[in-house]
């Protein structure tokens, strides 16, 4: 299996023959649902919005319909699957290019066939590239003492991506619209993937590991890529070098991130995505007790930066999404709409 990221964007929408498509669209935010209310009519499809997620107690929604699409933010139990396939859903597509809140294989093994969506890989790219930039210019840090009013400079300088090696781990789409946005930095970049897919300068991972001032994480969750970074992989890593995490929380093994950086081996961490993150990230935990000793300890740090998750959220990829979402199901119905 690759360590890149995978989605394929499908064909245009075609309105199935006969009548309009049902879909019913689990966890879905404003902004979707007026999307998904402004493209389904278009496309020959009858949506079923709520904002409720996919559980046992609403996969009652889905009565009369084949295909059902979720969000990333909840998994999706064995139990919520059978109840999907009792009641004649044969087709999940989930708005994420990942599938680890989904046992594919079990789905599989019900009737259930799911499938992905491609969104813009820029969203996440971008992103990516603000953190490293962030990271290494002590960002966090200067921004908390402006907004007190503490103006003076940080006690340790600023690094220029050019003078820094940046390593990939993952290459598909995001991968490589990350190393597309580094060649303008002029910084030296090197990349590992199982299947090296272009002439990028791929390198085994324990030499990235060891070579590279940044690593930043680009490959889908499994039980393969699981840990990635473990203790034995980060004390390859250079000292002071520094981790950005894009994918998914649990590539990286949170508690030794955690003490990695309080050892002072890494020099930093830029983490959009945490381990644990489930249930705590999307929610508001201002005034209560974070719940995850992990999290605290690195929203603690002052040379960790933490984002809930965000790095996909733009306008362009919500439509993307929202468009591939629809099209996965017409899709779907058109080859199966006998079945």
């Amino acid at each position: 299996m690759s360590y890149s990221e995978t989605g394929i964007r499908p064909r245009s929408p075609v309105r199935p023959a006969g009548t309009a498509v049902g879909i019913t669209i689990y966890g879905c935010g404003p902004d979707e649902a007026a999307l998904f209310r402004e493209l389904a009519p278009r496309c020959g499809v009858l949506p079923t919005i709520t904002e409720a997620a996919i559980t046992e107690a609403t996969v009652a929604l889905a009565a009369g319909n084949r295909c059902v699409s979720v969000g990333h933010k909840t998994p999706i139990t064995h139990a919520t699957l059978r109840a999907l396939s009792g009641l004649g859903v044969v087709y999940v597509s989930t708005r994420s290019v990942g599938f680890d809140h989904i046992d594919v294989a079990y789905a599989e093994s019900l009737g259930v066939s799911v499938g992905n969506v491609a969104y813009s890989p820029d969203s996440v790219a971008d992103y990516t590239v603000m953190l490293m930039l962030m990271a290494i210019r002590n960002a966090k840090e200067t921004v908390r003492r402006a907004d007190v009013h503490d103006y003076r400079l940080h006690a340790v300088r600023g690094k220029e991506l050019r003078d820094l090696t940046v390593g990939v781990i993952g290459t598909g789409r995001i991968g490589v619209a990350v190393m597309d946005r580094l060649r303008g930095f002029g910084c030296r970049v090197l990349a590992y993937d199982r299947l090296p897919q272009n002439s990028a300068d791929y390198v085994p991972l324990d030499e990235l590991l060891q070579l590279s001032d940044i690593v930043t994480l680009h490959t889908p969750l499994n039980a393969e890529t699981h840990h990635l970074l473990d203790s034995p992989r980060i004390a390859q890593m250079r000292r002071g070098a520094f981790v950005v995490n894009t994918g998914r929380g649990p590539l990286v093994d949170a508690e030794a991130l955690v003490e990695a950086l309080e050892s002072g081996k890494l020099g930093g961490a830029a983490l959009d995505v945490v381990e644990g993150e489930e249930g705590i990230f999307y929610a508001d935990w201002s005034d209560r007790p974070l719940g995850s000793e992990v999290l605290s300890r690195l929203q603690k740090m002052p040379n960790v930066l933490i984002t809930p998750h965000t790095a996909y959220y733009t306008d362009h990829a919500l439509s993307d999404t929202v468009e591939n979402s629809l099209i996965n199901c017409l899709t779907f119905e058109s080859g199966n709409h006998h079945g």
